[in-house]
């Protein structure tokens, strides 16, 4: 079937051949999604390692924190500075709400979400409407704004020592997160369903705004569109998937750290995704699970680890000049580029 009586196929239907391709598009992305979240859990079974299940928890909650960075710098064109201050947020949210309120988890978790949203809604107000480093460092600022007010809110952060004590986890469901295995269960599919929420905000109508907006922002309101009012959508939408990052972390390490406010944070959501390249949707998961082999492995084997990441950081800056799926996806390219001018 050629692509006009394709087009005349869906105009008989009565239903636009655009429209068929995203419903399709919409329904594959959720069957690889139920697979990826099959394969995950199932893992456990097939490989009996504690270290593995910790890995994977990492993963979950560093990879939706860089995914939803990229969402801001790749995909829209604001390198922000400061988006480890939700994650930091998500941390201390729910934490607080575990052990001052005592509510459920689910509540806890909607109800970090919604300060996460209000936060970032007035944040992002202020911030979206500056331009490039402008933009950064006001976001860098607005971090360690959140950071000092936990260093100093003793009695209710804990200060330079954190959230002590444990964060409660009232079986819900039948899910208990004080086991391990439940929890990375439950891991895995908030970092499914995120990045499938994620993808799909990448690939609607308003992700390709936002990518008309990255390359020109004026000629994007000259043609009508509210830069604005989308550059403040996708902040807070990063900013809730950046905060269950956070809630993820929280329940790790049953508790919530300083360091997750600070501004190194954000320094490393932006070289994951470095590592793994901003073009490509799941070049922050690669860049993540990079970053942590890399951190895990260095840590292990030097104490001068920052030197070493620093190297790395110049080998992809000079050497690759993009993360690594993003050198992949260019070779794959041209390689079939190639192959099809020999045919």
């Amino acid at each position: 079937m050629t692509e006009l009586q394709a087009e005349r196929t869906g105009e008989g239907l009565g239903v636009p051949r655009v429209e068929t391709q995203s419903t399709r598009s919409r329904y594959r992305d959720v069957l690889i999604a139920l697979t990826a979240f099959a394969v995950l859990a199932l893992l456990p079974m097939l490989i009996s390692s504690k270290f593995l299940l910790d890995f994977v928890i990492r993963c979950a909650a560093y990879g939706l924190f860089a995914t939803s960075l990229n969402l801001l710098v790749g995909y829209t064109g604001l390198t922000s500075f400061g988006h480890g201050m939700f994650f930091g947020l998500g941390a201390y949210g729910f934490g607080l709400m575990m052990q001052k309120t005592g509510v459920a988890v689910p509540v806890a978790l909607v109800a970090t979400l919604a300060i996460t949203f209000v936060v970032a809604l007035v944040i992002g107000a202020i911030c979206v409407r500056l331009k490039e480093i402008y933009f950064a460092f006001v976001t860098l600022a607005f971090q360690m704004l959140i950071h000092s007010t936990i260093l100093s809110w003793v009695s209710l952060t804990g200060g330079d020592q954190g959230l002590r004590g444990g964060i409660p986890r009232p079986p819900f469901l039948g899910i208990d997160l004080s086991n391990h295995l439940h929890l990375y269960v439950v891991s895995c599919a908030l970092l499914v369903i995120g990045l499938l929420l994620m993808h799909q905000i990448a690939q609607s109508p308003f992700g390709y705004t936002l990518r008309m907006i990255r390359d020109n922002a004026t000629r994007a309101s000259f043609i009508g569109i509210d830069v604005w009012r989308a550059k403040l959508t996708i902040f807070v939408l990063a900013a809730l998937f950046a905060s269950t990052g956070g809630i993820i972390m929280a329940l790790f390490v049953s508790g919530a750290y300083p360091e997750f406010a600070y501004w190194t944070i954000s320094g490393e959501g932006i070289f994951i995704n470095m590592l793994g390249g901003v073009t490509t949707f799941l070049g922050p998961m690669v860049g993540t699970a990079l970053f942590l082999i890399l951190n895990d492995t260095v840590t292990r084997v030097t104490d001068y680890h920052g030197i070493v990441l620093g190297i790395v950081i110049l080998f992809f800056a000079i050497g690759l000049r993009k993360g690594l799926m993003d050198f992949v996806v260019e070779w794959y390219a041209q390689r079939r580029e190639r192959s099809g001018g020999r045919s």
